[in-house]
């Protein structure tokens, strides 16, 4: 995705930026760090990685008319014996440095419109996709960025990452920018802040959902993958934000955050935005919130889920520092959808509820499954695995949530990638008490047709952990697998 009209700024300019001297100069129209997707007269930047340098692929930027290249030390030595003559802007840490670069290029699109950023390790996907309905629902055209896809109003654009790389994302801006959008919500993932993809980004306002056990494979502990989520509140990004605070994480990054935040709370804690009471109808909840300086708001909320209407508060929240009037957010909240993959309903007519949720860790597979009691007075099945290469450690945590919420646990494969699935589920069992309701299937088609089979009238049947994703990846190959087609055609089947 790129604007319409390329960038038009000096080399010169570039390397004055950042504040080096360059030799050459010409008309940069636009940065890539990746060479397959470079268009002549833009920046390569070749990034250092984990299994090789990308210096390696300046040759193909090169002949793609690359018009100079950003990169380190030791990609600028490789470059340099490749006897490649293109100029070079060499720093020490590029990465870093790419998307204040991406932004400079493109005119700081950020700054042309209201851009609200949302981290947390549950709820990203959600909180985001209320924002940009209400967004819409007040009359402005609106950007979503995310895991699910990207989107400008109507129009829909597909998504690599939760949050894209950072050269990938000023471009994105400026396509915004370009069409006239207003405000966009984003979600910014740990990985995204660690890699300083977001950098170069100006919030008007960011948010935090919870944080729980998640991505320690690659964070190591709980304190860095804090670390890593607080990095959104600072002042290099935003001067305000809204904080959930139900949670011990939330509590502490509101005492630490340097700009005021507004507070937000679902259960007993004091808060500036305050969901007094909720009560259950068939659709979700008819609520009554108390914000600040008085605010009060009553209306119905077609959710399902405790853990949605701390979603819906933390979006309303947001909503109100963009500047959104208490009106137009009342008038949009009946009309507010879950995001695809989210506690989506599968209807084919059954007398059991079937839904697809895309809860992937210990915290969330116990919310989702407390959700699903509340839905019914039968029994709750639910269909749940882990994802391979990942934080192996969450397994037995998500096998215990499985167990305890559901009155049958079927045990499955998600995405095994290069790991042997039933290792996976093992690890899933360990010291997990399986009652004799419990089933281990590791095909994950057999193991939803299982669920199917086990659904009475009046149950809640529940497929988790890949939700709105389109394929299951094992042994390095993607298979077309949508958990949602799946249920539905078993169900009709």
């Amino acid at each position: 995705m790129r604007p319409l009209t390329p960038a038009n700024k000096k080399l010169s300019e570039c390397a004055r930026f950042l504040e080096i001297k360059i030799e050459g100069d010409g008309t940069v129209k636009g940065i890539s760090s990746n060479s397959r997707d470079l268009q002549a007269g833009e920046i390569f930047a070749a990034l250092p990685g984990e299994k090789f340098h990308g210096a390696r692929f300046a040759s193909d930027a090169a002949s793609r008319g690359s018009i100079a290249i950003l990169t380190d030390a030791e990609g600028s030595r490789l470059i340099k014996e490749a006897g490649l003559n293109l100029p070079i802007l060499t720093v020490d840490n590029p990465r870093a440095l790419l998307g204040p670069l991406a932004s400079f290029i493109y005119g700081n699109p950020s700054k042309a419109m209201k851009i609200v950023g949302v981290t947390g390790t549950n709820g990203k996907t959600t909180t985001t996709h209320l924002l940009f309905q209400i967004f819409r629902a007040a009359g402005l055209s609106a950007g979503l960025i995310g895991t699910v896809g990207n989107q400008i109003d109507g129009e829909q654009f597909p998504a690599t990452h939760t949050t894209p790389e950072s050269d990938e994302l000023q471009r994105i801006f400026a396509v915004m920018a370009e069409r006239g959008v207003q405000a966009a919500a984003i979600e910014v993932s740990s990985h995204a802040l660690a890699q300083y993809r977001v950098d170069g980004t100006r919030f008007a306002t960011v948010g935090f959902t919870n944080l729980t056990q998640d991505h320690l494979d690659y964070h190591g502990t709980m304190e860095n993958y804090f670390a890593a989520k607080s990095r959104l509140f600072g002042r290099d990004f935003a001067s305000q934000g809204s904080i959930v605070i139900d949670g011990a994480f939330g509590k502490k990054l509101s005492e630490i955050s340097p700009f005021k935040t507004k507070s937000v709370s679902s259960g007993k804690e004091r808060a500036d935005w305050h969901l007094s009471e909720a009560i259950p109808y068939e659709m979700g909840y008819k609520v009554s919130i108390s914000g600040p300086d008085g605010i009060s708001i009553q209306g119905e909320i077609p959710l399902f889920g405790d853990h949605n209407l701390e979603n819906a508060l933390l979006a309303i929240s947001l909503a109100h520092q963009c500047g959104i009037s208490v009106h137009d957010i009342k008038s949009a909240l009946p009309t507010l959808r879950g995001a695809p993959g989210r506690l989506e309903r599968i209807d084919r007519g059954q007398g059991f509820i079937a839904l697809v949720d895309y809860a992937h860790t210990p915290d969330a597979v116990r919310r989702i499954l407390s959700t699903a009691r509340n839905l019914t007075k039968g029994k709750v099945i639910a269909v749940l695995g882990c994802g391979g290469d990942r934080d192996s450690s969450k397994r037995p945590l998500m096998g215990a949530a499985l167990t305890e919420g559901a009155d049958i646990p079927i045990f499955t494969s998600d995405n095994p990638r290069s790991e042997d699935p039933m290792k996976i589920i093992r690890e899933m069992t360990q010291g997990v008490a399986l009652s004799h309701d419990a089933r281990v299937i590791v095909d994950r088609r057999e193991a939803i047709s299982e669920g199917v089979r086990c659904a009475l009238e009046g149950d809640v049947l529940i497929v988790l952990g890949k939700g709105h994703e389109t394929g299951q990846e094992i042994s390095g190959t993607k298979h077309p697998f949508d958990d949602r087609i799946v249920l539905s055609e078993l169900i009709h089947s």
